[in-house]
């Protein structure tokens, strides 16, 4: 019997432990298993290769979206790596311009010295992604709603063209989560997530997992986690596997307060404009529609003014935190050109629009009223 969304973040990956009965997932914290025989083990011999805390893991994610195989990494970057590392050397990888500065560092400054090529192009242009095509292209790398300037991708779009020419699409769905969005239902081949942000949800842990369907690209994968290492230990594990539980819950309240924020923003004078799928005012809205389920918490906004005004916004905020990465309960606050894509050039920065004037926030889960009213606060400046 097919489950839906919300019974498979609880319950996927996961049997009641049979020894003693426990439901929740051990924590198993060891680093070996004991053999009863030279090579005669249950199923674990190290914790690099494998570790049952972290199978339940894999396992619940990738039935979150759809597919058969999730492989763990230490952070999203780890798992970014690993992707990057099975296209092979000599690859091309085609990426969209706006993507989380951490991406484009390791692409531009890391693996462009490893025997990769990569052009960052405008994917919501399908004509300058296919101009971009050579001989070595081996993969086209989404991230939509991108970070910070929130563009949609066509995934299905791009993939329909990206397989005219036999290469493999690969999609950053941290932004959305798998509750909004299932880029694998629109024919990418890998998906990626930073578990760090809305899967583990509680800002308690750094993880990343990269989630196929393809048998063959999982063995790839999951090779090379074990052969680099950059696995996650099995109490980070336990953190995500509790986190997927609450995901549904908590992506509905994240939506909803997003939507009230983006809308009380794009009315206050203070504020030029507002970047949020969910406004009718964004050029994509459409498309967000038809691809996305939801709009979620994510969005940025520029304050009229410039660097100063934006600087004093952040100081005077009181319930939203200023600092990096996103996706938790609690809201957080950042100036992308400071903080999150201060690795980006500033040529580059300028030519994708991340001025200094842009401030981007996730929403969490508190009353959205105390929210507005701490922006209100903040914005009197």
């Amino acid at each position: 019997m097919s489950q839906r969304f919300e019974t498979r973040a609880i319950h996927a990956g996961q049997e009641p432990e049979p020894a003693y009965g426990a439901v929740c997932t051990p924590v198993y914290m060891t680093s070996t298993f004991a053999q009863s025989a030279p090579g005669v083990h249950k199923g674990y011999d190290y914790s690099r290769a494998d570790n049952p805390t972290r199978t339940a893991l894999e396992q619940n994610l990738a039935s979150l979206e759809n597919a058969r195989h999730g492989i763990c990494f230490a952070s999203g970057c780890a798992a970014t790596a690993a992707v990057i590392h099975w296209l092979g050397q000599g690859a091309h990888i085609i990426s969209m311009d706006d993507v989380y500065g951490g991406t484009r560092r390791l692409f531009s400054q890391v693996f462009s010295k490893a025997a990769r090529t990569f052009d960052f192009v405008d994917l919501t242009d399908l004509d300058a992604f296919e101009q971009h095509i050579k001989p070595e292209t081996a993969a086209v790398w989404i991230e939509t709603p991108t970070n910070p300037l929130m563009k949609l991708v066509d995934i299905e779009a791009v993939v329909e063209r990206a397989k005219r020419h036999g290469l493999k699409v690969i999609v950053d769905n941290t932004f959305m989560s798998p509750y909004f969005q299932q880029p694998l239902s629109f024919g990418a081949d890998v998906v990626v997530h930073s578990c760090t942000k809305y899967l583990g949800g509680h800002s308690d842990v750094v993880m990343g997992v990269a989630i196929t369907d393809d048998d063959g690209i999982a063995e790839h994968l999951h090779f090379i986690q074990k052969s680099v290492g950059a696995t996650p230990g099995p109490m980070d594990c336990f953190l995500v596997l509790r986190g997927t539980k609450t995901l549904a819950v908590r992506m509905k309240q994240h939506d909803e307060n997003g939507r009230r924020i983006a809308a009380w923003l794009d009315a206050h004078p203070a504020v030029e404009r507002v970047i949020y799928p969910g406004l009718e005012s964004h050029p994509q809205h459409e498309l967000a529609k038809r691809q996305m389920n939801g709009f979620g918490g994510m969005m940025s906004f520029v304050v009229k003014g410039g660097l100063e005004p934006a600087t004093r916004l952040l100081k005077r905020c009181k319930i939203f935190t200023l600092a990096e990465s996103l996706g938790g309960v609690e809201s957080l606050i950042e100036h992308p050109a400071i903080m999150t894509h201060a690795s980006v050039p500033p040529e580059i920065r300028q030519e994708l629009g991340i001025d200094d004037g842009l401030i981007r926030i996730s929403t969490g889960i508190e009353h959205v009223d105390d929210l507005i009213a701490d922006l209100a606060f903040a914005l009197e400046s």
